[in-house]
């Protein structure tokens, strides 16, 4: 198992998972749509706001828990769906659910997901296990996961919006990324370097989880093949409201950035809105999460929960994401470095990195609890 005892930080994570993972496998996970700007902006945006801290308080204790999709967590963390994250690692979904039940955070798994719901449930029932769901063509075998999801006692369902057709992701057509990993020379080649991926390799089983037995998933087929002949473009808000109420329990919608559509939600019963450009991965030259965030709490008002995701990677862009009115942040790649790095105990690792940049950021603003923070706690300012 690798040393992570000089891992300082989320990047360093990312450093450990470039030399981890062939290209093609880590250009899939790091990687973003066209020119890849949007990615960068919900980095760099972050950075717009600037920490107000008080002096002369007691912080000998903090308090980083906080309450999403109307449960307790923790931390203001869950872990977000990835995308065949047991490639990263054998098992990878499984390993970071546990990761996650152990730091008493929510993990999501994906729709395009290695391992099945029922992997997962059975694995971990002691876990908060949400489920992410795209629309798809087959209407049937979309509301059969949803009931699948239910049956399996996965608490809340993420209903992830902004996909009706995959994002031009160029390094993904560059390197002809397919799943399974087609046996390319290139591929091969990069894969023969890294020896350790190759053995770990041979316990991973090249399926799609949730798809088994669905004729339009077999076989070696590229990612935007994948979501062209499975995903369908044509699910409007009422498509939306149909889930809405073949779901009982709490339902995220994910994908938002536009006030417009909070004002969709609403109208279905939607309790909950995920804020997120998919970590930049479609719509090149949109806006960063953390911009749209403070427009997109104010539109939610009382009755929204606000949650963000896209671009986390320190303890200090939860806290700002916390003052601006988020009830907590979905991580994505963040964790996803962490499992491609050292599998499970990257996870948590991930998870350490991000509570103890948060616990002492909070002693130096002067904060003992993160319900506390406010918009008085930060400032714009001009970079």
């Amino acid at each position: 198992m690798p040393d992570l005892s000089t891992v300082s930080n989320i990047d360093d994570l990312r450093s450990r998972a470039r030399c981890a993972l062939p290209r093609a496998l880590f250009d899939f996970v790091d990687g973003a749509a066209g020119d890849e700007t949007t990615a960068r902006h919900n980095r760099a945006d972050f950075d717009r706001y600037g920490f107000r801290p008080r002096v002369g308080r007691d912080v000998s204790t903090i308090d980083l828990s906080a309450t999403m999709a109307g449960r307790p967590a923790a931390l203001p963390i869950a872990l977000s769906p990835i995308g065949f994250a047991g490639l990263c690692w054998p098992e990878g979904e499984v390993l970071a659910a546990r990761a996650a039940a152990r730091a008493g955070i929510p993990a999501c798994l994906s729709t395009n997901s290695i391992a099945s719901i029922e992997d997962v449930a059975r694995a971990v029932p002691e876990g908060e296990n949400w489920f992410q769901l795209y629309f798809l063509k087959d209407r049937d075998w979309m509301m059969g996961l949803v009931r699948r999801a239910k049956d399996a006692g996965y608490r809340v369902l993420v209903l992830t919006l902004d996909l009706p057709v995959a994002g031009r992701r160029e390094r993904d057509v560059r390197n002809a990324f397919t799943v399974p990993i087609r046996p390319r020379l290139a591929t091969l080649a990069g894969t023969a370097l890294r020896l350790p991926f190759l053995a770990r390799s041979t316990r991973t089983r090249f399926r799609f989880g949730n798809f088994e037995g669905n004729p339009h998933a077999d076989g070696f087929v590229s990612i935007a093949k994948h979501v062209s002949s499975l995903f369908d473009p044509s699910a409007t808000w009422e498509d939306v409201a149909r889930v809405r109420a073949a779901w009982d329990g709490p339902m995220i919608v994910k994908g938002l950035l536009h006030p417009d559509d909070v004002e969709a939600a609403r109208r279905i019963g939607v309790q909950c809105i995920s804020v997120s450009n998919h970590g930049g991965r479609q719509l090149d030259g949109s806006l960063s999460a953390v911009a749209a965030l403070p427009d997109m709490v104010a539109a939610a008002g009382s009755d929204i929960e606000v949650m963000l995701d896209s671009g986390v990677r320190r303890g200090t862009d939860i806290l700002k994401a916390r003052a601006l009115g988020a009830s907590g942040v979905l991580i994505g790649r963040a964790w996803a470095y962490g499992l491609a790095a050292a599998g499970e105990a990257g996870v948590d690792k991930a998870i350490e990195l991000l509570r103890d940049e948060m616990t002492n950021a909070m002693m130096l603003l002067g904060e003992r609890e993160i319900a506390a923070l406010t918009p008085s706690h930060l400032t714009e300012i001009t970079l």
